[in-house]
Parts: C-alpha cells; structure tokens; sequence
C-alpha cells in the first residue's frame, strides 16, 4: 500500500489515498466492464510501464478494490476483477467521466481511445429518461475498425463490443466527430450534409441517438476577477 497520505481525517482525503494515484482511476475504469488479464490492462492502458501496472495492482487490492481470480481453465491464468467495494465504484466512474467530458478538445493523434472508453462514453452520456419508452439498436464503425452495439429498451442500455444483426442504424464518424455529435457542436443534419458522419437508415435514428446520449456544456470560464 502507498504510504503516501494526506493526513486528514475525511472520506474524500481517503478515497484519493486509494484511488487517487495516477493510473488508478483508469484500471478500475477498465474493469468496471469486467474482469481482465494483466496483458488486457496493458492492452487498454498502453502508455503504462508494466512495473507501475504491477504497483497499482498491488495497491489496489492491498485496499480490497480489487481481487485476484485464478480461471478454470488448462492455462490457469489470473484475471483482476472488482471486488463488491471496489464494483461501487461504477457511477462514479461516470460521473467523472461525464464531467470531465464536458472539457474534452479534440484528440491528438498520440490519444487512445480503447473499446472500454468508447463502450462506457456511451454509459456514460445515456440520458435514460429521455429514453423512456423507446427501442432502439444501434451499430456503432469507429475509425481504426472498432464495432460496438448499443441495445435500448425502455429506458435501460446495453452496450457491448461487435456488431449486431437487424440493428435499426449504423453509425459511422467519419473522423474524431463523435464527440461533436454528442456535445452539440455538430448537428445531425450539418453531420450528414458534410460527411462527417455515415448512416445507413432511417436519419431519424441521427436525430434520436443525439437526444438520447448527450455531453452537456461545460459553463464558461469567468475572465478577471468575479465581482458579486
């Protein structure tokens, strides 16, 4: 365990003691989805040395947030998993990310953006109420050749990696626009009309998939000194 402390008697000073470490908050984001083996962490985390990996690992379930599972199976490997503290973690994971999506730029070509990260940016700006009553399924093309689905049923999502047969639209950035989409910044209609994304169905589902996963703004950076 990281003999780092902040010294204060709190919740929050302690969560940061647990979580707060650089890495950290990505590796129980990555198995918020599900358990993983050390090369998947790696795979998904890939600007992580494998020693600072193996640090946070150790931290982590020193603290009870993670545990260790041996597989079933002839190779016997070990996958980390959330444990039912650290699976508590889970909304609050989204809300950060939501929260700090509403500061995202575009990306630099050195980003990654993993399937993990793109299956929970859509767990994360799912506005369930407004999807109450609706059915829809979505297949998502990302640039780089990654296929998700997005399964909605009245309210609930399911989001998963691959595509899915008979789904009511397809969805195709052509580029890091996405992002634009969700945030606003693109509507659906100037999305279509100058390529920035394919569909293949009905443009309603554009139009739906925008109201139904959403990047609020982010309010804007006062300049000089505030004077109440």
């Amino acid at each position: 365990m990281s003999s780092r402390t902040y010294g204060q008697f709190c919740g929050l000073a302690r969560a940061l003691e647990i979580i707060g470490e650089r890495w950290s908050l990505l590796i129980v984001r990555d198995l918020v989805l599900g358990p993983k083996r050390f090369t998947e962490l790696q795979a998904g985390l890939p600007k992580i040395p494998a020693s600072t990996l193996s640090a946070r690992l150790n931290e982590l379930e020193q603290s009870g947030v993670l545990r260790r599972r041996l597989l079933p199976q002839l190779d016997a490997a070990v996958v980390y998993e959330l444990t039912e503290y650290g699976g508590e973690l889970d909304q609050i994971v989204l809300d950060l990310g939501l929260w700090g999506a509403r500061s995202l730029g575009q990306p630099t070509p050195e980003d990654v953006f993993t399937l993990d990260a793109a299956i929970l940016s859509l767990y994360t700006t799912f506005q369930s109420e407004k999807a109450k009553g609706t059915h829809a399924t979505y297949e998502l093309h990302y640039p780089g050749g990654m296929v998700l689905h997005a399964i909605i049923e009245d309210g609930a999502l399911k989001v998963a990696d691959g595509a899915h047969p008979g789904a009511d639209a397809m969805i195709e950035p052509l580029g890091p626009f996405i992002k634009d989409l969700l945030s606003g910044e693109l509507s659906p209609a100037e999305a279509l009309r100058t390529g920035k994304v394919r569909i293949e169905g009905a443009p309603e589902y554009l139009q739906l998939f925008t109201e139904l996963f959403h990047i609020p703004a982010a309010p804007k950076v006062p300049s000089g000194i505030v004077v109440r």
